[in-house]
């Protein structure tokens, strides 16, 4: 399909293996020939091939710049400058993978420019005032010029929204939050989880899961506090981050942390336990799918993209509020009833996010947007 047509792959930044790199891996998937461009690339040998399979990327003058490796957020006043110095005016289709700014490519009138939006830049909108107050730049001129350029930001945000043809949200969330912002409607693709690497075990453990970057958006604290509530329940926490140390302190003995683990081990003990509790408010939330993919409930703050993917009652449980007590009532709730959760139920339903159907949706919304134009 794409074969006979110059296309372009805009990501924010290349630097890590996240969410938004499967996305990657899957859009190169679905074709090769794109030429690929970023603001950086600073993947390891492993990640580049994984994700990108060795193939070049353009990448901006930001590459160049003091310590960009190490952190190239500093120079977030400059991102928007930077991709609109790529020159896309020979390509027919330019795809962005976006929650930064690459949807701000500069385009022209022959050109088809599909976004596929992770977010709205979060710092700049949803979480300004949090990421100011973790930062510690509510006062002083720091603070005062940070407020500029967000400010600043946030104009040029809007501005480059409309630079995009066709706006792809992945979730309900995020097009409701794109349109919060944007004024523009988003054609909803959930993104690729790999559900074949995760098998369905019927037998669970006597355990409750939770696996994440220990950071505190991610809101373990909440869990683990909960958990110390309840001595006769064993919580494993997998992952590894800045909480750590904070997070062992609250723990009580039936906490177990294990830090960071392979996929297999990680795959193990998500097959295993009696359901996996997740207290992040996350666009979409790629792993209580892989839970459910394992056969595994899911333990879930009803709010953001978990309440696309776990069906109450019948793969897992919501809490509605951020509060060990919330977590509490909900694992209460959970283990008056565990039976009624039959695991190649829940898996059957994670498979509704496989790789295979995220692949085949974004080929056939390309090909009519192309047909169409």
């Amino acid at each position: 399909m794409l074969s006979n047509i110059k296309s372009a792959l805009v990501h924010d930044w290349f630097y890590t293996n996240g969410g938004a790199e499967k996305c990657i891996k899957s859009f190169i998937n679905i074709n090769p020939e794109f030429d690929i461009f970023g603001l950086i690339d600073f993947l390891s040998t492993k990640d580049r091939a994984e994700i990108i399979n060795n193939k070049h990327v353009r990448t901006s003058f930001i590459q160049q710049l003091p310590t960009a490796k190490s952190n190239h957020r500093k120079f977030l006043p400059l991102f928007p400058l930077a991709i609109e110095q790529f020159d896309l005016s020979g390509y027919d289709l330019i795809l962005s993978s976006s929650a930064s700014v690459a949807k701000g490519v500069l385009t022209h009138a022959n050109q088809v420019h599909i976004s596929y939006c992770h977010s709205p830049m979060r710092y700049a909108w949803d979480l300004y005032h949090q990421y100011l107050i973790d930062a510690n730049l509510t006062n002083g001129f720091k603070g005062a010029f940070a407020k500029y350029v967000l400010h600043r930001m946030r104009i040029w945000d809007v501005s480059a929204a409309n630079r995009v043809d066709y706006f792809i949200a992945n979730s309900d969330f995020i097009a409701k939050r794109i349109f919060k912002i944007y004024r523009r409607e988003a054609h909803v693709i959930y993104p690729p989880v790999d559900t074949e690497g995760f098998d369905l075990h019927e037998h669970k453990d006597n355990f409750y899961l939770t696996a994440s970057r220990l950071v505190p958006y991610k809101k373990i604290d909440l869990i683990v506090k909960a958990f110390t509530q309840m001595p006769d329940k064993k919580l494993i926490v997998i992952g590894d981050g800045p909480e750590m140390i904070k997070l062992k302190s609250l723990a009580s003995k039936n906490i177990e942390f294990l830090g960071f683990q392979s996929f297999s081990v990680l795959k193990n003990y998500m097959q295993m336990a009696k359901a996996f509790v997740f207290a992040a408010e996350e666009d979409f939330g790629i792993v209580p799918v892989e839970a459910q993919a394992c056969g595994t409930p899911v333990i879930a703050f009803g709010r953001g993209g978990s309440l696309e993917t776990v069906i109450p009652g019948k793969t897992g449980v919501f809490f509605y509020e951020q509060t060990p007590a919330s977590i509490k009532n909900a694992i209460e709730v959970f283990d008056s009833s565990a039976e009624k959760f039959v695991p190649s139920v829940i898996r059957k339903h994670a498979i509704k996010f496989s790789v295979q159907r995220f692949e085949d949706e974004m080929k056939l919304f390309i090909k009519q947007k192309l047909e169409i134009l």
